[in-house]
């Protein structure tokens, strides 16, 4: 018997596909993203999928949609815009109230633990007002709350994203939670991730063997760009006839660095983003080659085998990669929280307890 989980605000299934490695079966998720449902259909067949409105949701439409009354785990990723640290004056965005009608399913649904995933600006200036008001919430409806910043290069992922967990216990459920630990001795390169996938096909190719796996042209000036930089650089390291007008101040003056940059090849990824496919947004440029990232080595940077599938145009792909909680460090968490269910005696006997996973 496994413990059963839903994945609220579930994009295209990072988090519900590191959950299913953890040993959780998911039984639903949701996301009012079209793009992404299709792409999560796509990935699992096994249980629903629904285009809905978390804030609009109810345990009379829970009942209605024929989902279970009561789960052991309620997890998700609220969207995070309304308080990232790259957003001016967002105190009243909507999409922070996001965060509290997750704490409220959470309870509406029995959850015996949940997992809010989100971005480090949680637990700055403006998302602390949220977290707040979120972990009073959580302590009114019954749930023992902590928090912790996770990256993700600690845990296999190419790639030095770090991010806010919050696990909330049910104050009935006796099994201690602790948050993993570190489990790899050095991080994975780029260089490592990316080795053994094959050329990509041209932009043009008709019928190319990965359609995830395709070059997108470089305009004359950003060719002249890329091939300046040498693996890790970016823009500072173009000469000043090459460098965009907003560039050509003082590097102290200049916000983001990254732009225009390359990878380097023997260090872990920086945080992949909803634009990694163009080295003009970040440092997203080949370690090698004088091109962009495709969408296939971003799904890759960010923990998803190969033969996961994503659905849409080109800039949805793109922005479901990017904004994906790592499968890597979804099972990491994940597995955890299920070992705190299994030590809840009053919730699964010895019989019912699951084996160790097997290592992917």
């Amino acid at each position: 018997m496994k413990p059963t989980a839903i994945d609220l605000f579930c994009g295209a299934g990072g988090l519900s596909l590191g959950l299913q490695s953890a040993g959780f079966n998911v039984v639903g998720a949701f996301d009012a993203w079209e793009p992404a449902v299709r792409s999560y259909r796509q990935n699992f067949r096994h249980h629903p999928c629904f285009k809905e409105d978390v804030a609009a949701l109810t345990s009379e439409r829970l009942g209605r949609l024929g989902l279970p009354k009561e789960v052991d785990l309620v997890a998700g990723g609220p969207p995070c815009q309304g308080f990232s640290i790259q957003r001016i004056g967002a105190d009243e965005d909507v999409r922070n109230d996001l965060v509290l009608e997750f704490v409220r399913l959470a309870a509406a649904m029995r959850a015996k633990v949940f997992l809010m995933e989100n971005v480090t600006g949680l637990l700055g200036a403006r998302g602390r007002v949220v977290l707040n008001r979120f972990e009073e919430l959580a302590q009114t409806l019954g749930y023992e709350v902590r928090t912790k910043v996770l990256n993700a290069a600690d845990f296999g992922l190419p790639q030095l994203r770090k991010r806010v967990f919050v696990v909330g216990i049910r104050h009935d459920v006796s099994g201690d939670f602790v948050f993993p630990e570190p489990c790899v001795l050095r991080h994975q390169t780029v260089a490592e991730a990316l080795a053994g996938l094959p050329p990509p096909a041209k932009e043009r190719c008709t019928m190319p063997a990965d359609p995830l796996h395709i070059v997108t042209p470089l305009s004359p000036l950003n060719r002249l760009r890329i091939e300046a930089v040498p693996p890790g650089g970016g823009f500072e390291d173009l000469p000043l006839e090459l460098r965009s007008n907003c560039h050509k101040a003082g590097a102290e003056r200049i916000g983001h660095r990254a732009v225009y940059g390359r990878l380097h090849p023997d260090k872990p990824a920086g945080t992949i983003t909803a634009m990694f496919d163009s080295f003009t947004r970040g440092r997203f440029g080949h370690p090698f080659e004088h091109r962009n990232l495709t969408l296939r080595e971003g799904a890759r940077l960010q923990g998803f085998p190969d033969d996961y599938a994503f659905v849409g145009s080109k800039r949805e792909m793109t922005k479901q990669i990017g904004n994906a909680i790592p499968p890597p460090l979804a099972k990491a968490v994940g597995t955890s929280l299920r070992q705190t269910l299994l030590e809840d005696a009053s919730l699964f006997d010895e019989d019912t307890a699951l084996p160790l996973l097997r290592e992917a």
